[in-house]
């Protein structure tokens, strides 16, 4: 993955010490956590706006959060690009209606937390040239893959992981999102998709140490990508791999954040057309520790109020019944067969969506350039940010335990369940 430390370093007592020695006291905080559900909460999410927090003279500066005798990992994320940091992200273990108190104190020294996400893209400007590691990217309407001659991005475009599970975006115009299946917790090496010479390959659909690709996608839009309902006509976003011309006038990928607990991706599409009309779009992509999945955060305008989201739910080598349930302020959509490349592995895959703006589904036809899916309605408004979480649990993972559906189905509930409660935060200088 792009810049990130791989050290592995558990802060002892001395090292505690040591940070404490180079903490700026005066922009130390109490911050108070309280769950007021009676859910346990794993590895909760918990984000801290910056004008909640003494931030003054921390530009250069590591955030150090301690609860008793432990560290608790965080990290900064400058979302906006300004230069200046908007967020204090870490994840946090709850019990039910827990309340947790700790004290954040800033450091000069970089903590070295243990690394659990990371994104990794890489592209080349021509076939003969080597892939390069870069953080951002423009593609124009005509700079696709089959337009180009040669596919210009390692693993089709960024790829984005946890401790659990991993996931891939066709930036090549496709803009279909795919699975990894990892075996092991650690970050999987920066050259998959690439090789010894720096080419782009296709090494990843074969097992190694770490796993491997393990999702058909073909014309559906894989597990979370999307379109558009402009009344009865279902337009894609972006083109298949034949097509020479993108739908999209201009693309733009930016990797936000590459941290221990939390990694951001944000694309932006530039007049999108659509059943003749031309839409904007802002997607934002966020995984933390411990969840089989991450969040996905879409939001669009030129809206002319007949328009539905449509989240694509892939349902290639399914022969199983969907599942529908209500769970939290959650609708779950949940399938589990032998969803991976010839029916080879048992995976479950899951969409949780706010139930506030769920319309219903429909599938996709047999045909065109959006397939081989559920199509999960969604209502929007112009410029109002929809978020839903991807899922996905291979029997080959962490958990062997996804290989039986019920027990795969409850996972998924439970989330949406521990998704659906807040942590109240109190803060005292």
């Amino acid at each position: 993955m792009i810049m990130k430390t791989k050290l592995c370093l558990s802060i002892a007592l001395s090292a505690l010490v040591f940070i404490g020695s180079k903490a700026q006291k005066s922009q130390s905080a109490k911050i108070v956590l309280i769950n007021n559900s009676d859910l346990e909460l794993p590895q909760k999410a918990i984000s801290i706006k910056r004008n909640l927090l003494n931030a003054k003279g921390t530009e250069k500066s590591f955030p150090v959060l301690l609860q008793k005798s432990d560290t608790i990992p965080a990290q900064l994320n400058d979302l906006n690009g300004d230069g200046k940091w908007d967020e204090l992200f870490f994840v946090a273990d709850f019990s039910a209606n827990e309340k947790k108190t700790v004290e954040l104190k800033w450091s000069n020294v970089d903590p070295k937390f243990t690394v659990k996400t990371s994104v990794r893209f890489g592209k080349r400007e021509a076939e003969n040239l080597p892939v390069q590691p870069v953080t951002d990217e423009v593609l124009m309407a005509n700079q696709v893959y089959k337009k180009l001659g040669f596919q210009k991005y390692q693993t089709d475009g960024p790829t984005w992981e946890n401790d659990k599970a991993g996931f891939r975006h066709y930036l090549d115009g496709r803009n279909s999102k795919d699975v990894f299946g990892k075996k092991t917790p650690g970050i999987t090496p920066e050259d998959v998709g690439i090789n010894s010479k720096g080419a782009v390959e296709d090494n990843y659909h074969q097992m190694h140490d770490w796993g491997r690709d393990i999702f058909p996608v073909g014309t559906s839009a894989g597990l979370g990508g999307y379109g558009l309902l402009v009344g009865n006509e279902i337009n894609r976003l972006g083109i298949l791999i034949n097509d020479t011309i993108n739908n999209v006038e201009k693309t733009t990928f930016k990797i936000v954040s590459e941290g221990p607990v939390n990694s951001v991706l944000n694309y932006k599409y530039q007049n999108w057309q659509a059943s003749g009309n031309k839409y904007q779009v802002q997607e934002t992509a966020s995984i933390w520790p411990g969840m089989y999945g991450y969040k996905n955060t879409v939001s669009l305008s030129g809206l002319k109020g007949n328009e539905t989201l449509v989240i694509a739910f892939s349902n290639i080598n399914n022969q199983n019944p969907l599942q529908v349930i209500d769970a939290g302020d959650y609708v779950c959509f949940i399938l589990h067969d032998k969803l991976t490349y010839e029916r080879q592995w048992i995976l479950g895959t899951a969409i949780i969506l706010p139930k506030d703006a769920y319309l219903g589904y429909t599938e996709a036809p047999k045909t065109g350039k959006l397939t081989n899916s559920y199509l999960i309605k969604m209502s929007t408004k112009n410029n109002q940010p929809i978020s839903y979480y991807p899922i996905a649990g291979w029997e080959l993972s962490a958990d062997p335990n996804f290989r039986d559906p019920a027990y795969f189905t409850n996972y998924v509930t439970t989330l949406a369940k521990q998704l659906s409660a807040k942590i109240e935060v109190k803060i005292s200088k």
